[in-house]
C-alpha cells in the first residue's frame, strides 16, 4: 500500500510591480531544507534559494527573471507566513545601551512601501522619454562581470528598458554596453537626476520597529529585505 499524498492549500499572492495575482502552494519540508542550507552560505546562495522556492511553489507560469527584486522578497515573505508561521521573532542589540531587545513581527502586516513621487518614465526633452524597469534578482551577478569603474553604468543600463518618442522605440538590450554607456554619458544633468530619483524612490519591502531603550531614548529600527527578517 502506498503512503497517502497530503493535499496542500492553494492561495493567491499579488505581484507588487504588476498587480497581477498568481496561485501558490505553501513550501514544504523540501523547500525548508533549501532555505536552511542557503542560510549557511552567502547572499548569492540565499537569492538562489528564494528563486528556487518561489518557482517550486507557484502553480502558474511565472517569469522569475522579469520580476523586480522587491517582488521576490514580498512573495517569499508571504509564502513564509502561509507555510511556517506569520510571526517572526527578531533580536537587535541597541548601540546606545548595549542591551538586546526582542520583537515579534507579524509578517501579515509587512508590506511594500510606495513613494507617491516615484515614476518610471524619465522625460529627457519634448521629444524623447526613457522608460525605466526595476532591477531584477540577477543584477548582483551581472555587476560582478564588469570592472569596478563600470558597475555604476551597468546598474543604470540594466534598468533602462527603452528610449522612445511618438515614432521610434530604441530598446536598450539591442545595443552594446559601450553604446549604452555613451548614451548615459551624454545625458544632461537634470535627466540624470531624474534617473537617480527613480532609484531612490523605488518601492521597497520595509517595516519599522519602534521602542524606548533603557536610557529612555526613543529608537526606530528599519527592517529592509529578506536578510533582515530571517538572518
Amino acid at each position: 500500500m502506498q503512503l497517502p499524498k497530503i493535499q496542500t492549500p492553494i492561495f493567491n499572492i499579488e505581484i507588487p510591480s504588476t498587480k497581477k495575482t498568481k496561485k501558490f502552494r505553501p513550501f514544504l519540508v523540501k523547500e525548508e531544507k533549501i532555505l536552511l542550507l542557503a542560510q549557511q552560505g552567502n547572499d548569492s546562495d540565499l537569492l538562489d534559494a528564494i528563486t528556487q522556492i518561489i518557482n517550486n511553489c507557484c502553480l502558474e507560469d511565472l517569469n522569475i527573471s522579469s520580476l523586480a527584486s522587491f517582488d521576490l522578497e514580498y512573495i517569499f515573505l508571504k509564502l513564509r507566513a502561509r507555510s511556517v508561521n506569520n510571526l517572526v521573532e527578531l533580536k537587535y542589540r541597541d548601540k546606545e545601551d548595549d542591551k538586546i531587545y526582542t520583537f515579534e513581527v507579524d509578517l501579515d502586516n509587512v508590506d511594500i512601501i510606495y513613494d507617491l513621487n516615484h515614476t518610471n518614465k524619465i522625460k529627457i526633452n519634448d521629444q524623447y522619454t526613457i522608460l525605466m524597469k526595476y532591477p531584477g534578482i540577477d543584477l548582483p551577478d551581472q555587476i560582478k562581470t564588469v570592472s569596478q569603474d563600470d558597475v555604476f553604468y551597468k546598474m543604470i543600463v540594466n534598468c533602462i528598458d527603452k528610449v522612445y518618442n511618438d515614432n521610434e522605440i530604441f530598446k536598450m538590450n539591442e545595443y552594446s554596453f559601450e553604446e549604452a554607456k555613451n548614451f548615459i554619458d551624454n545625458l544632461d544633468v537634470p535627466t540624470f537626476e531624474k534617473i537617480q530619483h527613480f532609484f531612490n524612490t523605488m518601492p521597497k519591502l520595509l517595516h519599522r520597529l519602534e521602542y524606548v531603550n533603557s536610557n529612555g531614548t526613543p529608537r526606530v529600527i528599519e527592517i529592509q529585505g529578506i536578510k533582515d527578517f530571517f538572518m
